[in-house]
């Protein structure tokens, strides 16, 4: 990974921030160098009426703010001044004009978090989809392993369920930014009640929030994180009836995409996604129930692992501190023209240029040709 330079000539840091229902996670690298890493609550930070966006970021924007604070600060500290900050965030995103449209588990409407950020710290900003910053990522990885990337769905869980959709070897946004919100489908008419307003959606039975949520509402008595239940689904009754119900619902978003994109894959990543074949045989077997009268696109686990939101985050602040190509340009050095050579006289000959009568030389091969003795 490049990095940007400053005016003095230092190498520029970029901050990568992964905002989710329940943690905000950053790091600050320079180059491919890490320097420091943060993790906050997302509704534990209280903003100030003097912050920016306060009204409408409420404490989910106060929780990113603080964490680019202390990111900023640590490179600073180490003699590297801010050159981009990259974002990912859940809901619907409008990554042209840096806006987050909605995102309903971070109370979130309209917020031109872009032009915040960038007020704030006076870098440029860039701001994408949670799960399409992930696939960036994912596709990286995927890529260097010799994986095939052109038709594939990618769904990371975690605090919320969502997909990028990658047709034809590209990432589809959609026309409102939204294209992908399987977490949003609903799969059970008349079911839970989800945060989105609707009811029986994929997100309320399959996050690893809505697991552990169902889990303690049924009488579980782990009081721990998600992975602990998932961890006890063979000797928990009540951990494998919520699992059971968890997996059921996502088979059912995957059914639905597979039917509709026929994609060759469906790569499972966030927190939840390191289960790992705990979650992806029960996936596996109950989505071939449901397309019996198709083939089944494969299901594998994340490569990227559950960082690829902040690896596709730390991706696009790179890209965004990178000065646009007018003014690079601009920065290089202007092309100096070579001599004008006079020609020789009428009959006499340079050296190396063929006697009078002499046969013409070949001509030279084309690029990527070559001659034949």
């Amino acid at each position: 990974m490049s990095a940007a330079v400053d005016g003095s000539g230092h190498p520029g840091a970029v901050v990568a921030v992964d905002v989710g229902g329940t943690t905000v996670k950053g790091m600050v690298r320079v180059g491919d160098v890490v320097l420091d890493r943060v993790v906050l609550p997302t509704f534990a930070t209280e903003s100030s009426p003097g912050d920016v966006g306060s009204a409408a970021g409420g404490p989910a924007l106060a929780a990113v703010t603080a964490v680019v604070d202390r990111l900023a600060a640590s490179a600073a500290a180490a003699g590297h001044p801010l050159a981009a900050v990259g974002l990912c965030t859940p809901g619907v995103v409008d990554s042209v004009t840096g806006t987050v449209v909605v995102a309903v588990n971070l109370d979130w409407r309209d917020l031109p978090i872009a032009a915040l950020l960038g007020d704030r710290y006076g870098v440029p900003v860039a701001v994408a989809h949670d799960a399409r910053a992930a696939a960036t990522a994912e596709i990286a990885a995927r890529t260097a392993a010799g994986r095939d990337v052109a038709e594939m769905v990618f769904i990371p869980i975690g605090t919320g369920v969502s997909s990028s959709l990658v047709v034809d070897g590209r990432l589809v946004v959609g026309a409102a930014g939204g294209a992908g919100e399987i977490g949003h489908v609903c799969v059970r008419p008349g079911g839970e009640a989800c945060t989105c307003g609707q009811r029986g959606c994929v997100e309320v039975y399959a996050s690893a929030r809505n697991v552990r949520r169902r889990y303690r509402a049924a009488g579980g008595t782990i009081d721990g994180a998600t992975e602990e239940i998932v961890a006890a689904v063979d000797t928990d009754p009540v951990a494998a009836a919520v699992w059971a119900d968890a997996v059921d619902a996502l088979a059912a978003g995957v059914a639905i995409l597979a039917a509709v994109l026929d994609p060759a894959v469906v790569v499972v990543g966030g927190g939840l996604g390191e289960s790992g074949e705990r979650l992806l045989a029960p996936l596996r077997t109950a989505v071939d129930a449901r397309l019996g009268w198709r083939p089944s696109p494969r299901i594998e686990q994340s490569l990227a692992g559950a960082g690829a939101g902040l690896a596709g985050a730390a991706l696009l602040a790179r890209t965004a501190a990178q000065p646009p190509a007018a003014e690079r340009l601009a920065a290089e050095p202007p092309a100096v023209e070579p001599p004008a050579v006079e020609p020789p006289p009428a009959g006499s000959r340079t050296a190396g240029s063929p006697a009078a009568g002499a046969p013409a030389p070949a001509p030279a091969p084309a690029h990527g040709t070559r001659r034949t003795p």
